[in-house]
């Protein structure tokens, strides 16, 4: 079998945005504070205190091509400060589906981005093929805690999320440690390795390409990647 093909840089250049809305001082406040109340009640769901930071957020999403994408996936839309970033760079036909488990995020989310290409669902990702009709998205974004989500949990989402991606698609990956990348490696034969200092925690960002077909993953030491 052959290994994985990876790269690994640090986020110290970024892609150009299109226009987007800013938070004000105040609504990023009430989304910290949100973020934080959901992070309290649901530790492990949630993965970190703070939402990523704008930085984080702009290095990870130019690791695709969003303006080619009909359709985008996001796992974990949180407060939306990825889902912002997503619709500002999606061309005006393309489809967002965002998935929230906490249904008081989720409705935030709606409510803070009016936008007719996008859907918000509250439901767990692991029921993403269930909400896209059979579509096969280009990008898949992930801000979710594998790391602290229950094991099987975890590994049905990545699996789910290899299955659905269309052909030449990408998975986007945001983790606050490199213990995922083995299993990354389990599940895409190309993986992309970014880490984003300017976040709190320090982030790790990942693209993955190329699936590999179901019980042919090995694994890896993480090791393999070189320190971060």
């Amino acid at each position: 079998m052959a290994r994985s093909r990876r790269r690994l840089t640090t986020c110290t250049h970024h892609a150009k945005l299109k226009a987007q809305t800013v938070p004000t001082g105040r609504s990023e406040l009430s989304e910290k504070l949100l973020f934080l109340r959901s992070f309290v009640a649901h530790p492990r769901r949630m993965g970190a205190v703070l939402p990523t930071s704008r930085r984080a957020v702009k290095c990870m999403l130019g690791m695709a091509d969003l303006d080619r994408a009909d359709l985008v996936v996001e796992l974990g839309a949180g407060t939306g400060s990825h889902t912002r970033a997503i619709l500002s760079r999606l061309g005006p036909q393309a489809r967002l589906v965002a998935f929230e488990i906490d249904p008081v995020l989720a409705a935030n989310v709606r409510d803070r981005l009016p936008d007719r290409r996008l859907e918000v669902v509250a439901a767990s990702a692991e029921d993403l093929e269930q909400h896209l009709d059979g579509g096969r998205p280009e990008v898949v974004v992930s801000a979710l805690p594998f790391t602290s989500l229950p094991a099987d949990v975890g590994s049905a989402i990545l699996d789910r999320a290899a299955r659905v991606l269309a052909p030449d698609g990408v998975l986007l990956v945001l983790q606050y440690s490199p213990l995922i990348t083995p299993r990354l490696s389990r599940r895409f034969r190309w993986l992309r390795r970014k880490v984003c200092l300017r976040n709190v925690p320090p982030a790790f960002l990942y693209a993955c390409r190329e699936p590999r077909a179901p019980g042919t993953g090995t694994a890896e030491p993480d090791s393999a990647n070189g320190p971060a």
